[in-house]
């Protein structure tokens, strides 16, 4: 598994082209059950995934924090959401929260989340592949294939099974 994280960014980026074409396309004219087929293909690669092998979206990127994110967090570690803020997150150059580096701090050794119970929307989320009108965050999966093993094989496979 790891040889294969390793080789993620340079197979984003040997694919990058074919991937913003393939997407361009799919901006313009998305098939009409582009959410079910995104939904079956994220299920059928989370079925053979275990991101406990992986956690390389932990170990090299953070997620942004809503104020949602920042109060649920604080609550369940006991500490005051500004204590929050102040110990773990930066704002960056949009204004958003973020980590104040990667690895995430709350990511064991064990590739276990100590807060995985209330982790930020965007770590639940991730990779996104399943997300109603997949169309529209072409930019972000194009990242995201560069990181996560399942993004990668996610579009592989949803740009065999979609012709455009």
């Amino acid at each position: 598994m790891q040889e294969f994280i390793d080789q993620l960014p340079k197979l984003a980026k040997d694919k990058h082209n074919e991937n913003k074409k393939f997407f361009a396309k799919l901006r313009k004219k998305p098939p009409k059950k582009l959410d079910h087929i995104m939904q079956e293909l994220h299920d059928d690669e989370f079925s053979k995934t275990d991101c406990l092998q992986c956690a390389n979206c932990c170990k090299t990127t953070g997620p942004l924090f809503t104020d949602r994110d920042v109060e649920r967090i604080s609550k369940f570690l006991k500490i005051k959401a500004r204590q929050f803020e102040e110990q773990y997150l930066q704002t960056d150059e949009e204004g958003d929260l973020i980590l104040q580096g990667t690895p995430c701090t709350f990511l064991g050794a064990d590739n276990y989340c100590a807060i995985y119970e209330v982790r930020p929307k965007a770590c639940r989320e991730y990779p996104h592949t399943d997300r109603k009108k997949f169309q529209q965050i072409s930019n972000l999966t194009l990242k995201n294939v560069a990181i996560c093993p399942a993004a990668h094989n996610i579009v592989e496979k949803m740009k065999s099974k979609i012709s455009l």
